[in-house]
């Protein structure tokens, strides 16, 4: 065959290869099969194997795999589903306990106000947030890995969950409900909600059974931040009506935001003066609050708690001054003490909300997981994200029998959490503690809070996923592709719904993925004179084609999409392309690209890859 000079034939199998190039540069022999098996293989006794009777052969292959599946003692798998049983007794008591005990009651007193905000935004009485904010929390915290991780209430899964509890049980059309009706439609939309944090556990039980925790991959960050930060601006929609006191009904389903605004927009002339002066105060007094918790972060010994300061003053004013008589302003009202009764939710109604399940327990586990691995990277530890699945899963399982919604990590109160002092999970414990005195003694001091105030919580809370969107230069910068991800799942979740949303992000995100793979470049490559580095031939002059050897890279999964662009571009580099079609474009140096290939094997077959 022909090749460089002094290379008459190809090196047969196990030969040591004697091509010598014009620079004098010295060649590593290809390492074949054949060579392997002798350098390290067991070839002496395949002879034996094959003559090892069939029965023995495969009893002996039975119990190698039995060795090798078979699951780990009870004590190791109760760390694994415990992780606290791994890092308690490594707990720094002196250096770790004061700064969990501040970061758990700051964020627990975050809790209370923004759990009852955020209850009204799924379409239950506030008390429900309340206890969302207690059971998941204690729960993660005995089966998390996240040690940074607050969960909770979050805005995004109680707006899922508001529409769908919207759609599956409707308010009556002639509305004016005596207090018994109100009493009846209130239980059926818990029952609807507690339902829905039911199926999205089962739904994360079964994806950690499977192993699916490798699904977080395929929710990319600008799917995810594109998904916040569109349902932020649905949520601050959504919340206009309880700002300006007008008793619109939700719209829920595509373009539900444009209907919200047609309908506010509508209906403003008949906005009450007395809910709006309230709410403007508030937000007076919110806004101020979270910019200066962010300029002065570093040097505050712990963030201001606004939400509960404007919470005190807002009961406070609406008690002494009866703003609920004097102007019909809707206020919180009596929150009951104690914890509600366990029960079992509907399970016939698991048909009908499992088309809603599902997607929130995508972005249960896409959130959480996410926040966990930010914080993990940040402070040197490990996540395990399937434990996460089994951790948020029971989590929501569990808080379903005591009449809890759809829960995961929340953004804001995550970051309150470290930049209070947080270390570890013991400080979900001190959270619960607060709460847990809201629920069983300070609750009827919340009885005249007005519910502007939980609607411009709510508004306040957005503000960190409203930011994302400055992010958006920078990422134009970085990668186009990403940027194209991000606007289409933000245009989708705005225009459509979160859940129609995120489902159109991560098609069009996988999209993107294949399509990449259908351009890649395939370059062939030389070796560095002088080295043992191969570089693409284009590159430079210098680079030696190896004599016999057609090295090329091709930096993609070969599928059967991209087997047609593998089979044309090897069959270029080795000439062995049909007659009369053009050559495409070398990447390699003029002179390189004119020499023909050597062909030290057959062409592939037709239909072959």
């Amino acid at each position: 065959m022909s090749g460089l000079p002094g290379a008459s034939t190809c090196p047969g199998p196990g030969e040591a290869s004697d091509l010598k190039s014009p620079l004098g540069a010295k060649f590593r022999e290809p390492l074949t099969e054949a060579r392997f098996q002798q350098l390290f293989g067991d070839a002496e006794q395949e002879p034996e194997l094959l003559a090892e009777p069939r029965w023995s052969r495969l009893r002996r292959l039975w119990k190698r795999r039995a060795r090798a599946c078979s699951g780990p003692g009870p004590w190791p798998l109760l760390r694994a589903r415990l992780p606290p049983l791994r890092w308690l007794p490594h707990y720094r008591w002196r250096a770790w306990l004061l700064g969990d005990a501040v970061a758990g009651v700051t964020v627990g007193i975050v809790h209370v106000p923004q759990g009852m905000a955020f209850a009204l935004l799924t379409s239950v009485p506030p008390v429900f947030g309340l206890y969302t904010s207690f059971f998941p929390v204690l729960i993660y915290t005995l089966l998390g890995t996240g040690r940074h991780l607050s969960t909770g209430t979050f805005a995004v899964l109680s707006l899922m969950t508001g529409s769908a509890v919207e759609r599956l049980v409707p308010e009556p059309l002639e509305g004016n409900l005596s207090g018994i009706e109100r009493e009846q439609l209130d239980a059926q939309r818990v029952g609807a909600a507690a339902a829905m944090a039911f199926g999205s556990g089962a739904l994360m039980l079964g994806m950690f059974a499977l192993q699916l925790g490798v699904l977080a991959t395929f929710l990319s960050e600008p799917v995810v931040k594109a998904l916040t930060s569109g349902a932020a601006l649905h949520v601050l929609v959504s919340q206009l009506p309880s700002l300006l006191g007008l008793p619109l009904p939700r719209q829920i389903g595509c373009f539900a935001l444009f209907k919200t605004l047609a309908a506010v927009l509508t209906a403003l002339p008949r906005s009450s003066p007395a809910e709006l002066t309230v709410s403007a105060l508030s937000l007076a007094l919110l806004v101020p609050v979270k910019e200066l918790n962010v300029r002065f972060r570093d040097r505050l010994p712990t963030p201001i708690p606004g939400e509960i300061v404007m919470v005190l003053l807002a009961s406070v004013l609406c008690f002494t001054s009866s703003l609920d008589t004097r102007y019909n302003i809707q206020i919180v009202g009596l929150l009951p003490g104690g914890f509600p009764r366990p029960l079992l939710p509907n399970l016939a109604e698991l048909p009908r909300i499992l088309a809603d399940s599902l997607p929130m327990a995508l972005v249960t586990f896409a959130v959480s997981a996410s926040l966990a691995s930010i914080y993990a990277d940040k402070y040197s530890y490990t996540i395990d994200s399937n434990q996460e699945l089994f951790a948020h899963g029971v989590s929501n399982l569990i808080s379903s029998l005591f009449s809890c919604f759809p829960n995961s990590a929340t953004l804001a109160t995550t970051s309150l959490l470290v930049d209070a002092g947080g270390n570890t999970q013991v400080a979900g414990l001190f959270s619960c503690m607060v709460v847990l005195s809201v629920l069983l003694w300070l609750g009827p001091f919340f009885y005249y809070l007005p519910k502007a105030v939980l609607a411009c919580i709510n508004i306040s809370s957005m503000r960190q996923m409203f930011f994302q969107m400055r992010e958006l230069p920078q990422l134009w910068r970085i990668s186009r592709v990403d940027f194209a991800v991000w606007m289409v799942t933000w245009v989708a979740v705005v225009t459509l719904s979160v859940d129609l949303g995120l489902a159109v992000g991560v098609v069009f995100s996988m999209v993107t993925v294949v399509c990449r793979t259908q351009r890649v470049q395939c370059l062939a490559l030389g070796l560095a004179e002088g080295t043992e580095l191969y570089r693409p031939l284009r590159e430079s002059h210098k680079l030696l084609q190896v004599p016999g050897l057609c090295i090329l890279s091709y930096p993609t999964p070969l599928y059967f999409g991209t087997r047609g662009q593998f089979r044309r571009i090897l069959e270029w580099h080795l000439g062995l392309g049909e007659g009369g079609k053009e050559a495409p474009k070398t990447d390699g140096p003029p002179d390189a690209a004119g020499q023909p290939m050597p062909r030290c094997w057959d062409p592939p077959s037709p239909g072959s890859v």
